[in-house]
């Protein structure tokens, strides 16, 4: 989200996302702008060692470090004890189906879960997955639910918010359906998602 960071945050969402994943097309790089102090920064990392989260969550200021690669519990302790401010989301990825014991070992180093889509590279991948997955949501850690959302889910979302199993969603995490290109946002599609969706 590096070309109109700036109109995008106008928008006031909760939390505005910075990949520092090299080989990503929306890779961020370049001057930070200034951001209402309402926007939550949050970096997003594939793998990505404690010290580099560190360095970079201190010179961004990002307050959430969102965890898409293969890190385990133990990294996820480390960054907690090393980084004492930065909440972390650790994201899992499905497909047909989830084996929700995966979510154990995690439930006392993060402060959140994503819930994405598995596909080839890690996140926006444009394709949603079967959301009554989460009908055996076992944790009460609260969630991100991510995964090739756009304004043609808004009534799939809508429904979604009204059921049981969104008790703990948090967020609603948005990306590739709204690009113009890769890191450049359709301002007015994200707008009318806001003003649309159900609260």
């Amino acid at each position: 989200m590096n070309k109109n960071t700036t109109e995008i945050a106008a928008l006031k969402p909760d939390y505005l996302g910075f990949i520092f994943w090299k080989p990503s097309k929306r890779s961020f790089n370049g001057i930070m702008p200034h951001l209402p102090h309402s926007v939550k920064k949050v970096g997003v990392f594939v793998d990505a060692d404690v010290d580099e989260i560190k360095s970079l969550a201190l010179e961004y200021g990002l307050l959430l470090a969102q965890l898409h690669g293969k890190e385990s519990p133990a990294f996820c302790e480390a960054l907690k004890k090393a980084v004492p401010h930065l909440k972390i989301i650790k994201v899992f990825s499905i497909k047909d189906s989830f084996d929700f014991k995966e979510l154990t070992p995690f439930e006392g180093v993060c402060d959140y879960y994503l819930f994405d889509t598995k596909g080839k590279l890690p996140g926006g991948n444009g394709y949603t997955f079967d959301w009554s997955l989460l009908k055996n949501y076992p944790s009460k850690k609260p969630y991100f639910l991510s995964g090739g959302i756009g304004l043609d889910e808004l009534a799939s979302i809508n429904a979604f918010i009204k059921r049981p199993e969104s008790q703990y969603c948090h967020a609603i995490d948005v990306n590739s359906k709204f690009e113009i290109e890769p890191g450049l946002k359709e301002v007015g599609k994200l707008e009318e998602f806001k003003k649309r969706i159900s609260n």
